[in-house]
């Protein structure tokens, strides 16, 4: 990104000085906003996201072409506000600012106003985040952007507190109207800029001998030997990083470095288990820890997260016969047949972080689902219950969650399950045996499952999400073979059935990106649904024996090559159809999800070797040669995309 940031700089930085300045000024005032028609617009969308803001004074255009010759022929710049159903920030903005009627009417009178599920458009996200991230140093969502008319990015940012939104609304209004050309000018140059910089080819290396060792070293420089992970907070999962520091330690088992990554891993996955990040009542894990120590989650839930980290444990019990691995594996995979499963087949995306505190009431907090205060424990636990509990979990009457982890307050004198103290500790402190304690225990955690059965679930978001189901499929198969559990094998086919018949087109070999309560969604499939689905389907065919998922994989690979392939190695993240998304971008960085770069290389030589395709392989070896080159200018970053093309070159 520093390279974007600089590619930008000397255009996005120039182009928006004077609108950022505006930023912080004071607001003017507004009308009451008149009746909108959003609620008819966004009512009957796929996006759960878009339904939740069906009834905002703000008069929302979804994505499209309607939105876009309203800005046309209104000569309107465009203000588009990016989200996701379970998003914490995106529910406190959409109170705040989309349900004021004096905001609205700024918007409404002054702005095209465009809401976006970034889960149904990944592509058009990338290209305005890449913009954020690049003028303002970070990003994140909601993602707030106004564009021109052509969907050239002007400013934006990420949450605003109303006060400033609505003064940036008037500023940039008032901007728009006695610096149009500027603006448009200067805007188009900020594309131009994101364009040249996409297209550009990042620098090789031939410094590196060992690329292996160096990403071991890469990841040890960073690595919490205290808590587990890599820096400090926030910590996510990251899946990939773990993954390629298990194919490293497969590769050098018997090296003193090969048996450092495996210490890394398995210490990471330890520390998540104990903490907050994981559900110790309902199983799986939250989306990602606010301090170093895992304790206090972002609640919410996503099957992308799920589904690697069922891969991960599964292979590093596989490696390690640590049995506490494979009781996190399974508790993974239940938590998703059980919560996240469609009747059809398929897996639901995700649980938010807020819920209702009481049924009946609007009152809502993030993680109110989850966390317990002392009394609520001792009202459903007898007193050897309660006593195991709190000395498992470090629960205490003022909370165990610190002040500085709950800025708005929601979880004061709120306790997170997060263990404290193994069993041998709590039986040493009570008096007793392990045993008794381990009785105690399950006990516990039995009565206090039904007792949150009791309260208001989480939204679910319960929207299909190709990719997703992909890496969760891939998931499952590798929990069934290292567990020899048939039920997980089962629940992946009837995914991956599921997805072929709801989200397939066999005639023209086209994938779709989500189905959400009997209706397919119109947008096409992006590169990550393509490859992440073909793994799953490899990897389902490995565990039931099945050939007519090779064969699938094959067609879904196939249609990858000829619609995505870059000239200059690799794959596009679009297939370059939509004149909406104005720069095709390739992902070679590992985040929240994996590289479709790596995937794709990985599993199309996994298919090759299967099918011993030989001029396929020697297409493959030469984007393996590329993309390695790419790789090794940040291994920690590209993480999956080094581990395939070494895998490739072995």
């Amino acid at each position: 990104m520093g390279n974007l940031a600089g590619a930008v700089q000397s255009v996005g930085r120039r182009a928006c000085r004077v609108v950022l300045a505006c930023l912080v000024l004071a607001v003017g005032t507004a009308a009451d906003a008149p009746p909108g028609v959003s609620a008819r617009r966004l009512a009957h969308s796929t996006s759960p996201y878009l339904q939740q803001h069906a009834d905002n004074p703000v008069d929302w255009y979804e994505w499209g072409d309607e939105a876009f010759r309203a800005a046309r022929d209104q000569g309107k710049p465009i203000f588009l506000s990016v989200g996701y159903s379970t998003c914490h920030w995106c529910h406190v903005m959409g109170r705040e600012s989309f349900s004021d009627p004096a905001i609205a009417a700024v918007l409404n009178q002054h702005f095209i106003a465009i809401k976006l599920d970034r889960e149904q458009r990944p592509d058009v996200d990338a290209v305005y985040m890449r913009f954020i991230q690049a003028t303002t140093g970070r990003g994140g969502w909601p993602m707030s952007v106004w564009l021109t008319p052509d969907l050239e990015p002007i400013v934006g940012g990420t949450y605003f507190p109303p006060q400033q939104f609505q003064g940036a609304l008037q500023q940039i209004a008032d901007l728009w109207h006695t610096r149009r050309a500027d603006i448009t000018a200067q805007a188009k140059q900020v594309i131009e800029a994101l364009r040249a910089q996409a297209a550009r080819e990042p620098a090789g290396t031939t410094a590196v001998t060992d690329a292996t060792g160096h990403l071991i070293s890469g990841f040890a420089a960073t690595f919490d030997a205290e808590e587990g992970g890599f820096g400090g907070a926030p910590k996510f999962p990251r899946p990939a990083a773990l993954d390629a520091l298990l194919a490293a330690h497969r590769q050098r088992a018997d090296s003193p470095e090969g048996q450092r990554a495996l210490t890394m891993v398995l210490a990471t996955l330890r520390a998540m288990a104990r903490g907050g990040i994981h559900d110790h009542l309902g199983g799986g894990f939250h989306r990602y820890s606010v301090d170093a120590q895992w304790r206090v989650p972002h609640f919410e839930k996503m099957l992308y997260d799920q589904g690697q980290l069922a891969a991960t444990y599964a292979e590093a019990y596989r490696l390690s016969g640590d049995a506490d691995l494979a009781r996190i594996l399974r508790d993974i995979c239940d938590y998703v047949l059980r919560d996240l499963q469609e009747p059809a087949g398929g897996f639901h995306a995700a649980e938010d972080a807020d819920s209702l505190l009481r049924h009946g009431d609007p009152a809502h907090a993030e993680g109110a689902w989850y966390v317990w205060t002392e009394a609520q424990l001792a009202d459903v636990l007898d007193a050897a219950e309660h006593a195991v509990i709190r000395h498992r979990f470090g629960t205490s009457d003022s909370g165990n969650i610190a002040v500085d982890l709950d800025p708005h307050g929601e979880l004061r004198e709120r306790n997170v399950l997060a263990q404290a103290e193994d069993l041998a500790a709590t039986a040493a402190a009570l008096g007793r045996t392990p045993d008794e304690v381990a009785g105690l225990l399950t006990r516990a955690v039995a009565k206090l499952v039904i007792a949150r059965d009791q309260r208001p679930r989480p939204h679910r978001d319960d929207k299909i999400i190709t990719a997703w189901n992909g890496l969760m499929i891939t998931g499952l198969c590798r929990a069934a073979g290292v567990l020899d559990e048939p039920r997980y094998a089962s629940a992946a086919r009837a995914a991956a059935v599921f997805l072929h018949e709801q989200l397939y087109d066999p005639t023209t070999r086209t994938l779709y990106r989500t189905w959400r309560g009997g209706q397919r969604d119109p947008t096409p499939g992006m590169a990550a649904d393509y490859v992440f689905l073909a793994r799953g389907l490899l990897d389902l065919a490995a565990v039931t024996g099945e050939t007519r998922w090779l064969v699938w994989a094959r067609a879904l690979l196939q249609r990858l090559d000829d619609d995505f392939r870059d000239p200059a190695g690799g794959w596009f993240e679009t297939d370059g159809h939509d004149a909406s998304v104005l720069v095709r971008l390739r992902e070679d960085y590992d985040g929240a999800e994996p590289a479709a770069t790596g995937v794709a290389l990985a599993s199309g030589w996994r298919l090759a070797e299967i099918l011993q395709d030989e001029a396929w392989q020697e297409r493959l070896k030469t984007d393996a040669r590329i993309l390695g080159n790419r790789a090794l200018t940040a291994p920690t970053a590209m993480p999956g995309l080094l581990t395939a093309t070494l895998a490739v070159a072995a």
